[in-house]
């Protein structure tokens, strides 16, 4: 299912595309068109980002009592934003889209979620889109789902998860498609002779299944061309971008990689220049439709505030959310810092939250989608109080 874009479904037709859905290497792809023309990506980073090393800030005195290894890096090598914060180096490929005002963040964000700092409890949270009061166990669906539902005119090609895991964030009774970029067909010569002597009375099967062959022998020997720069491209976000651009309105999906116990100078800079890859894969592969799309980049929790002695950072509460796009109102740093001093942490360990990670999701699809505030608080996101609008997008 890999390569089940234009070229093996549209380019054959409408009848052919119906055989190829009940073709046996055909599987399902979920995608939705909305109404308008807003596109919404939802990049979800498990494993608990560090807001504090991607926007370090190097102008609180306790940052660098509290990371003496990790501050100092960051002080001599991260890009300055204004404010006291810089900018991790690994992003360095983003500060054009900071300067046009498409890249933007808010520091000291969180769900609900506190205390027990568990990877599977957080990221459910995060992707149910409730508050503590509300049982996990009986919110089954997902807020971007739930979204899906409050909008009049969803269709079955509306929003699709991308990646080979299960994603709670769209699950629901709405309709969602799922796509596996790296999945793979291997049909051996005689599965293929016997699937052509099959479908060969059919003509619609025939030519649907010759394409699925078809596709079948290209799985892995296709690579994408580079970005603008040499950049490889990210697999996910290519595959977001081209169905964006035709009636797909919502994606997400998932990056891993942000656990970072150890080594948290190496293991963080991967993972972070896979999400500057990946903002970049959807600027250049959405084209016009990049002034259209809002893309948050969310975390389960934040770590915790002094390095640990392995080179890295615990689990912790406060972290940070990154935006892009060129709907987005970018080029600064939301929230409300709330200082490093011992007595200001959470816990007296953690980056106290100042705001819900959730709200600034809300007032994204209020204003992208026109979804009303009460809809956003009651049931998109349950028990969410919105605050005042931050003015997110353009």
């Amino acid at each position: 299912m890999t390569h089940l874009t234009r070229r093996g479904m549209l380019k054959g037709g409408l009848g052919v595309a119906c055989s190829a859905a009940a073709h046996p290497l055909m599987s399902t792809m979920t995608l939705a068109a909305t109404p308008g023309d807003a596109r919404l990506v939802v990049i979800v980073l498990r494993g608990a980002m560090d807001g504090l090393d991607l926007l370090a800030p190097v102008g609180d005195p306790a940052y660098a009592v509290l990371r003496p290894t990790l501050g100092r890096r960051a002080a001599e090598t991260g890009l300055p934003l204004g404010g006291g914060f810089v900018l991790h180096r690994a992003m360095a490929p983003l500060m054009p889209l900071w300067q046009a005002g498409e890249l933007g963040f808010a520091q000291a964000v969180s769900t609900p979620y506190r205390d027990k700092r568990s990877h599977f409890d957080g990221q459910d949270l995060l992707e149910a889109g409730t508050g503590m009061d509300v049982a996990l166990a009986a919110q089954r669906d997902g807020w971007l789902n739930r979204l899906l539902q409050a909008m009049p005119g969803t269709e079955a090609h509306t929003a699709f998860a991308v990646g080979r895991q299960e994603m709670r964030i769209l699950r629901g009774d709405a309709p969602v498609y799922q796509w596996t970029p790296e999945a793979e067909i291997e049909i051996t010569p005689q599965a293929q002779l016997l699937l052509e002597q099959i479908y060969a009375p059919d003509p619609l099967f025939s030519t649907a299944g010759r394409s699925a062959l078809d596709l079948a022998a290209e799985i892995g020997h296709e690579t994408l061309p580079p970005l603008p720069g040499g950049a490889r491209r990210e697999p996910l976000a290519a595959f977001a971008a081209e169905r964006m651009n035709e009636d797909a309105r919502i994606v997400s999906y998932s990056l891993n990689g942000w656990d970072t116990h150890r080594n948290q100078k190496r293991a963080l800079t991967t993972a972070l220049d896979v999400l500057q890859r990946s903002i970049l894969t959807l600027k250049d592969g959405l084209g016009p439709n990049w002034s259209k799309t809002a893309v948050l980049a969310m975390t389960e929790f934040g770590r915790t505030a002094r390095e640990n002695g392995s080179g890295g950072t615990d689990h912790g509460t406060g972290g940070a959310l990154v935006m892009a796009g060129g709907a987005l109102r970018g080029g600064r740093i939301y929230g409300r810092w709330p200082g490093l001093d011992e007595a200001d942490l959470y816990d007296r360990r953690d980056l106290m939250p100042t705001a819900d990670v959730r709200a600034y999701a809300a007032w994204a699809m209020r204003g992208l989608h026109g979804i009303d505030r009460a809809t956003l608080e009651r049931t998109i996101f349950p028990t969410l109080d919105m605050g005042d609008n931050p003015g997110l997008l353009a």
